[in-house]
């Protein structure tokens, strides 16, 4: 069974899909990076820093950041080895079969979709806020979901919109306008450490770790620096996208591990010099703000900064949700090929290459979230999501090395099962910290996902026709 269900996956992935194969291992470092840098490096670095982890946040994204390279590693083999746009779900298929392989498709499901029209909000505030500093403004009807007294958050209902005819018009062209936006962003958070490393105070560094490494308080919330760790998480889960690529990428083969072991490194290192520089020239008791950034930059007397800090914040998030709906539509193109969803949906436009229903069927679900609906702690839920996805990478590395050991392995993982093996222990540690509430939500929605496969997945199967 087990071979014949590789030999199924293996046709499907050699098969030539229809998609462009443009994307080269620099589109694809920059797909990660453009995923993985932006709400995390604006807003997440001020807010760990005050809440859970003072100046010490810099060791929440060092162990984040750890977690995630271990799962970078088990990603790289099997992006290089079974390949396939499907990322975990994909490697889940070959690894484990198809029931896992569902579960773990819907959680990326939700991991991408929620995580899209989370980040549509933000990007939402902080275009209205843009808007106020060059004194234009919105009637509130039209900023705020029914639910809070509005009809509908407008910007964030039609930046989903913008980004799914642009991913649309082709991946080469998507590819393009990310890596301008990362250009800009980048630029951004270079001229904040400039700026910050010249009004850089050691005091502010004391004390280090106010929170400890970890405490429960009576409110339930958890605080310390391997909360912080859970919660600054959220900044790495863009690299996923990356592995969706493999029917885009030029030479999945060689590409998709440079793409993504350069994405994870490098933004490792941005987010701990910006936590860094952050809480070096202010005190990380004021950091708890919507953008410590620029709010850092205003209190050392760079009043310009509320504008220029705006700008790498509208960039970087117009790359996170750019990065976010084309890994969705992937994912979801993947499953439609499998039968596992509706095979109408896999249909590749001959004009485009690119699958045109399953991107409007995308843009219309999650646009509609966005607009309409307030998502509040929701979110919290994606970082649950990727953790168990890299969970299931990691061990389908182990499993794969021990029955398809013969399998062709461009990319091997050093020191195996090393590297799988610490994957899936700082990947599940992290998981521990996470609020009850969360995996609450998280196992009702497995609920859901188990139903919908038993009522129509299994029985219109590829693999069962």
């Amino acid at each position: 069974m087990l071979a014949q269900l590789f030999r199924t996956k293996a046709i499907a992935t050699e098969t030539h899909s229809g998609l462009k194969k443009c994307l080269s291992a620099f589109d694809l470092a920059l797909l990660g990076i453009g995923g993985a840098i932006g709400t995390g490096i604006f807003v997440l670095t001020g807010l760990a820093a005050a809440t859970q982890a003072g100046p010490a946040v810099i060791i929440s994204f060092i162990i984040a950041g750890v977690a995630s390279a271990f799962a970078a590693l088990s990603y790289a083999e099997l992006s290089a080895s079974v390949g396939g746009s499907g990322s975990a779900y994909g490697y889940s298929y070959v690894a484990f079969g198809e029931f896992f392989a569902w579960v773990i498709g819907w959680i990326l499901l939700l991991e991408y979709g929620v995580g899209a029209a989370a980040v549509a909000n933000g990007w939402a505030g902080y275009f209205i806020r843009t808007l106020t500093n060059f004194g234009l403004s919105m009637p509130e009807l039209y900023t705020k979901a029914p639910s809070m007294g509005g009809i509908i958050n407008l910007p964030a209902f039609s930046i989903i919109w913008v980004l799914t005819l642009l991913l649309i018009s082709g991946v080469k062209q998507s590819a393009q306008v990310n890596n301008i936006m990362v250009a800009i962003k980048l630029s951004t958070i270079a001229i904040f450490l400039v700026l910050a490393g010249m009004n850089l105070h050691s005091e502010n560094w004391h004390p280090f770790m106010p929170f400890g490494w970890f405490d429960t308080l009576d409110n339930g919330k958890t605080i310390g620096v391997l909360a912080g760790a859970s919660l600054v998480f959220f900044a790495y889960f863009g690299f996923d996208a990356v592995s969706t690529a493999a029917d885009e990428a030029k030479n999945p083969q060689r590409d998709l591990p440079i793409g993504l072991i350069a994405s994870v490194t490098f933004c490792t290192i941005i987010y701990i010099l910006v936590s860094g520089f952050l809480t070096g020239i202010v005190s990380y008791t004021e950091l708890n703000t919507s953008s410590p950034v620029a709010f850092a930059l205003t209190k050392i007397g760079y009043t310009w900064a509320s504008t220029l800090v705006a700008t790498g914040v509208l960039a970087g998030l117009i790359t996170v949700l750019l990065v976010l709906l084309y890994g969705l539509t992937r994912i979801l193109y993947a499953m439609s090929r499998d039968g596992l969803i509706s095979p109408f949906f896999s249909a590749i436009n001959p004009e485009r290459q690119t699958p045109v229903r399953i991107i409007l069927l995308c843009g219309f679900v999650i646009s509609i979230i966005a607009g309409f609906i307030p998502l509040g702690e929701l979110a919290e839920t994606v970082n649950i999501g990727t953790l168990a996805s890299f969970i299931m990478v990691c061990v389908g590395v182990i499993v794969l090395r021990i029955r398809q050991p013969n399998l062709k392995r461009p990319f091997k993982n050093p020191w195996n099962p090393l590297i799988p093996v610490l994957g899936i222990i700082t990947c599940g540690a992290l998981t521990a910290f996470l609020p009850a509430e969360t995996w609450h939500r998280f196992f009702i929605w497995i609920a859901v996902g188990v139903v919908i496969y038993f009522a129509y997945s299994m029985h219109h199967s590829k693999l069962k026709s």
